[in-house]
């Protein structure tokens, strides 16, 4: 297992830092990214390769995190072109379990193996490695990626046979979705009533209804600025993926609704919490 060489696929805003820690960790790493700039300050320290098939011929274990369900199809249909027996494939990316389960497969056929391990937590829980990895797969699998897993999460949940870790994402963030929304209304809310922002989430943070989720955007709404950590269309991709999947709820089809608004009325590229601006008008 020491000797086995890993291979990163994605270097986005979640991808990128990543593969740093795992790069950090002294892994023999390989990466590729479809727009070469963002694999630029690996060339140091590890093997960039500007095809797909070259990376999956030379690693062993071979992580993807990619956008959505098109981007991860069009990964996997070049690594399907390959003699992959053996290898194992770790796909963190947030997609629709129809399409984890058409790749875990896919895989399985030619005789490699499929993790699904979509993590909880944003870009500096990516940064600082301290991400909440849920995996589904089997045990053999999730021994074996272990000690990468380290690096990236402070925790790791195998939820169990492949597509419960993909369940277990989308009903997170399905949570944090309604989190996001109520609390850009109550801050509103606040705003109309002449209570300044810094001391409504003071009390909203020191009092039960705090947590991770509204401390972590507090500065964002104080400074009005909204710089994407997780940029509210990828809230929008994931609350339909999970009305796809069997969220049918009352709250669901009123998120569904307001964040779909809200990239209408073009907010998608903010963060998530930018919600608060569509809101306002």
């Amino acid at each position: 297992m020491e000797t086995e060489k890993i291979g990163f696929i994605g270097l986005g805003n979640m991808g990128h830092p990543m593969a740093k820690n795992l790069e950090k960790a002294g892994f023999p790493l390989s990466v590729y990214n479809r727009s070469s700039e963002k694999a630029e300050n690996f060339k140091e320290k590890s093997t960039v390769y500007t095809q797909i098939p070259e990376l999956i011929q030379n690693n062993d274990i071979i992580f993807t995190m990619l956008t959505d369900d098109h981007a991860v199809k069009a990964v996997y249909k070049e690594i399907l072109k390959s003699d992959i027996s053996g290898k194992l494939f770790i796909d963190m990316s947030t997609i629709s379990p129809q399409v984890t389960s058409e790749l875990s497969g896919a895989v399985k056929i030619k005789e490699a193996s499929f993790i699904d391990a979509p993590v909880a937590g944003s870009t500096i829980p990516a940064a600082e490695g301290t991400l909440i990895i849920m995996a589904g797969g089997e045990t053999k699998d999730l021994q074996r990626a272990m000690p990468y897993f380290e690096k990236l999460g402070k925790a790791v949940k195998h939820l169990g046979e492949n597509g419960k870790g993909i369940a277990g994402k989308l009903s997170i963030n399905y949570f944090l979705s309604a989190i996001y929304q109520g609390l850009a209304e109550t801050v509103l809310f606040a705003d109309k009533l002449g209570i300044g922002r810094s001391a409504m989430l003071e009390i909203i943070n020191e009092s039960a209804s705090g947590n991770g989720a509204t401390k972590v955007k507090t500065a964002m709404l104080i400074k009005d600025q909204y710089e994407p950590a997780f940029a509210l269309d990828l809230m929008l991709k994931d609350i339909l993926l999970a009305q796809n999947a069997g969220a049918d709820f009352p709250l669901s089809k009123v998120l569904s609704e307001t964040y779909q608004s809200a990239h209408d009325e073009g907010f998608g590229k903010d963060d998530v919490i930018g919600i608060i601006n569509y809101l306002k008008k």
